[in-house]
């Protein structure tokens, strides 16, 4: 599949990310490499890592052995929170491990509002982009509150939040305050972590009517509102499905049926004003399970 069949999204300042990319959460750098060049080889032309995941080097191997020009590859990666101090310093060793000389995005992975660093870090970012060795610059998991504190502070708004968006915690709230402000909203586990994904979910009768897996049907309905998704796999078999969302669209009679699954409380990770602990992955766990019973 060639990259131009994947739409993009225009960002306040001009920059053009591709809606659909490829997240490498939870893969192990020595297993990065193959799974990134098997996306570009795909098409994919957005891969979205992070300091915290441990696997930009193996990201930045991928790509510079893939055959694909670095400038046409989009690459996001993230400052952690024990770095709100040395923004710079982190900076320069994601750029080292990556092997690169510049990022399409770099974003706040977490706003940890009880460190009460998130403002500065942003601060340093800011600076950072001016220096020219960012093209844009983001959030992730970033609360309307958290946002404001820092437009306030620097008279600059991310282009992006990254938020947890799924079809049961759609965060219709969140999404229009991004609206507003000319911010991209993007979901990480867009898929829910699988739930609705099977072919006995509620969503499967809608799939089987486009003639589509009900994960290629809930990236779909993501395109459609909008949101950047960069749904996470090391299936060479669902990075060739996942792309091939650009070839029908849904009625609002489909995405009437979306609205009814959204859940008040279907938040599967961390609420962003905690802490991120290390109990994150039991209770993930929970919630999966909790709203799959509900889902059933």
């Amino acid at each position: 599949m060639h990259p131009c069949t994947v739409p993009t999204v225009r960002f306040h300042n001009g920059v053009d990310i591709p809606q659909l990319g490829l997240g490498v959460a939870a893969i192990p750098d020595a297993e990065a490499e193959t799974i990134v060049r098997q996306a570009l080889d795909a098409g994919y032309r957005h891969i979205d890592t992070a300091t915290r995941y441990g696997n930009e080097r193996g990201v930045g191997l991928g790509i510079s052995r893939s055959g694909v020009c670095r400038e046409e590859v989009f690459v996001t990666t993230k400052l952690w929170v024990d770095d709100f101090r040395d923004v710079a310093g982190a900076f320069a060793r994601s750029l080292e491990a990556l092997g690169t000389d510049y990022v399409d995005l770099f974003l706040i992975h977490w706003p940890a509002p009880d460190y009460g660093q998130y403002v500065t870090a942003w601060q340093q970012i800011v600076q950072l982009y001016l220096s020219g060795d960012i093209r844009a610059i983001g959030v992730s998991n970033f609360e309307p509150e958290h946002v404001q504190a820092i437009a306030d502070a620097t008279g600059v708004l991310p282009v992006i939040n990254q938020v947890e968006l799924h079809p049961y915690f759609q965060q219709r709230k969140l999404r229009q305050f991004n609206s507003d402000r000319e911010i991209v909203t993007e979901a990480w586990s867009p898929l829910a972590q699988g739930i609705g994904t099977a072919e006995d979910s509620p969503l499967a009768a809608l799939a089987a009517k486009h003639n589509k897996t009900p994960a290629q049907l809930i990236l779909r309905w993501h395109i459609e509102l909008g949101h950047v998704v960069i749904p996470k796999t090391c299936s060479p078999r669902r990075l060739t499905e996942n792309l091939q969302i650009f070839d029908f669209s849904l009625s609002p009679e489909d995405l009437d049926v979306f609205a009814q699954f959204d859940q008040p409380d279907g938040r599967l990770g961390t609420h962003p004003n905690e802490g991120f602990s290390a109990h994150h992955s039991a209770r993930s766990r929970w919630h999966r399970d909790r709203l799959a019973r509900r889902a059933a």
